[in-house]
This record gives C-alpha cells, sequence and structure tokens, in this order.
C-alpha cells in the first residue's frame, strides 16, 4: 500500500462524518472507561472535536507522514503513526480527550531524527526540522503551565516516541541517512525530493 498518510486522513474524515451523524461520545478517550471500554484507545486517535482541529491535524498528517513515508516505507510510517497514538492514549492523564496530535507529533520526532536539515515553516519562519522539534517542545512545555484546552502532554509525548523511533531506525540501518534501502519507496521519494526543493526552501 502507498500514500498511509492519505488512507488515514480518509479514515479521519469518515471517523469525523460519523461524529456528526450520531455523537462523538462514542469515540473519545475517557479515562474512567480506558480499561472496560479499550477500543476508545484506537478511536479517539481519528476523532475530533471541530473543523478547525480536524483540518490542522489533516494538513499536517498528510504533509509530514508522506515524507515520512517517502523515507522509510509505508509500513513503518503506518506502524509509528498507530503505536505512537496509542501509547500516547494509554498513558494520557486527562479525563476525556481526542484527535491524532499525539500520533503525528510522533511522525514529527522521527523526521526531526531522520530529516534534520529539512526546511519548513513554523508560524511563517523558515527552519530546519530538527530546530522546529524543539520549539513545538518549548511550545507544549509552556503550554502545561499555562493550559489553552490543548493535549499538551500528549503532544509531548508523541513528540518524544517519535524520536526514539527515529534514532532506532537511524542506527539500525547503519547509514547516515537512517533511511533503510528496501523500506523507502523511490518513486515516492523522488518527488519528494523535488517537491521539497521547490516549496520547503526559504523565500
Amino acid at each position: 500500500m502507498r500514500f498511509v498518510a492519505l488512507w488515514l486522513s480518509g479514515i479521519i474524515v469518515a471517523v469525523y462524518a460519523l461524529q456528526q451523524i450520531y455523537s462523538t461520545e462514542p469515540f473519545l478517550l475517557i479515562n474512567e472507561l480506558k480499561w472496560a471500554e479499550p477500543w476508545r484507545i484506537v478511536t479517539s486517535v481519528f476523532a475530533h472535536s471541530s473543523p478547525a482541529h480536524l483540518l490542522n491535524n489533516l494538513f499536517a498528517l498528510a504533509l509530514f507522514g508522506l515524507i515520512l513515508e517517502g523515507r522509510l516505507g509505508a509500513k513503518r510510517m503506518l506502524w509509528l503513526f498507530m503505536v505512537a497514538g496509542i501509547v500516547v492514549n494509554i498513558f494520557s492523564p486527562y479525563p476525556r480527550s481526542l484527535g491524532a496530535s499525539g500520533a503525528i507529533y510522533g511522525i514529527l520526532g522521527a523526521l526531526a531524527v531522520l530529516r534534520p536539515g529539512m526546511v519548513i515553516y513554523v508560524h511563517f519562519i523558515p527552519m530546519p526540522m530538527v530546530i522546529a522539534g524543539f520549539v513545538w517542545l518549548a511550545q507544549d512545555i509552556f503550554g502545561i503551565f499555562y493550559p489553552s484546552g490543548v493535549a499538551n502532554l500528549a503532544h509531548i509525548g508523541g513528540l518524544i516516541f517519535g524520536v526514539m523511533a527515529g534514532l532506532y531506525w537511524k542506527k539500525g540501518f547503519g547509514d547516515k541517512t537512517g533511511i533503510n534501502p528496501e523500506g523507502k519507496d523511490p518513486v515516492l521519494e523522488k518527488q519528494l525530493d523535488d517537491w521539497e526543493k521547490i516549496y520547503m526552501k526559504p523565500r
């Protein structure tokens, strides 16, 4: 399977549609029901609270998920998204939560290790991916002390998990890029490299 990030995005949109037809309640991660109704640990990854919440996460998932898939292959990208989301939810301290942010931050953490020099924009400022990782981490640490309704601890947990996964893959593959020659998609990687050169450089 290719373009796993887009398939995951499609599932997220479908779940959001179901939320509008039925209710968000069955999809929520409710801490006191976490072990009595364990499916919530998974369904809450795909559920979102508002159109803005949905669109922000879809943009990040499609963009960074495709880049990571081009470097590691579809299976590893899917594994990272799902496991990061599940691990973050298992240890979630919040009474009620939902959203793919923890899983997406896992992708961001892995990219910070595997593509540290890739230039992206954070708050309209171009910076290398590794610096962006520290910026996101600092924002969420700040958010812990000044809560705004964002699950900052989930972001931090996902980012740390992604960094650990990225370090594992980079070390295991034994090369400077951290890319498994058998796992990456050469066609998609070439497309993404060309795309990065055009759209992800400082202007």
